[in-house]
């Protein structure tokens, strides 16, 4: 997954930068070889106090507490949840702005897998609730995005070059989900494995592993 920090810092005149990747300067780097070492997934809870990375190899989903918002560098892992029940080669894991519901996707069994989470945002109480196969449209999935409101889920893959897109008649349960349209990214990434929108809906970002880049996208209205 491809996951965005909001730079809220005023420049000259109080001027809020964010959103231009043409402008985005590295800043620093958290090893999570520990846990996993193949990550291929992350997302963080709203406020920037938690963290979850999700990797290939040991098939968890492993939580991290942050001291300081948004800074990675104050991260302490504190506990994993197995979903290789369900997925052995999980690639990417996103949350319900409320954290009460995780999805995970992966490309070995081609789903989106659905867990409620009885205590928000704590892994520990995730359970297996249902999967929606998304195979028909990629037979490699490695990225997952839900629109704010739970009304369309995206999945990105490395076979189809795909974004494709899904309605969901009832908000965050997959099993509604319908196959809408998709949009080719293969002119600017043929193995991409991460999408990002931003909360508007106006801009979207790829990432993936051929061109190295974050590609960004103007959608209208």
């Amino acid at each position: 997954m491809l996951w965005s920090k909001i730079i809220g810092a005023g420049g000259a005149g109080g001027v809020v930068e964010g959103w231009n990747v043409s402008a985005a300067v590295f800043n620093q780097s958290l090893s999570v070889a520990a846990q996993d070492s193949a990550p291929s997934g992350v997302f963080f809870k709203p406020d920037g106090l938690k963290m979850y990375v999700i990797g290939r190899v040991v098939g968890n989903v492993n939580e991290y507490n942050l001291s300081t918002a948004w800074d990675i560098s104050t991260a302490v892992f504190n506990q994993s949840l197995s979903v290789s029940a369900q997925e052995s080669v999980p690639t990417d894991v996103f949350f319900k702005p409320d954290g009460l519901k995780m999805y995970v996707i992966g490309e070995n069994d081609i789903n989106v897998d659905e867990y409620d989470l009885s205590t928000s945002w704590d892994v520990s109480t995730a359970v297996f609730l249902q999967r929606f196969s998304v195979a028909a449209q990629e037979a490699i999935p490695q990225g997952l995005f839900f629109k704010p409101d739970g009304l369309k889920m995206y999945v990105i893959g490395r076979v189809e070059d795909n974004v494709n897109e899904y309605n969901l008649s009832t908000s965050w349960d997959i099993s509604t989900a319908v196959f809408l349209q998709s949009f080719s990214v293969a002119a600017q990434e043929a193995n991409p494995q991460g999408l990002f929108f931003k909360p508007d809906g106006l801009k979207m970002y790829v990432i993936g592993s051929i061109s190295d880049n974050v590609n960004e996208y103007d959608l209208t209205a």
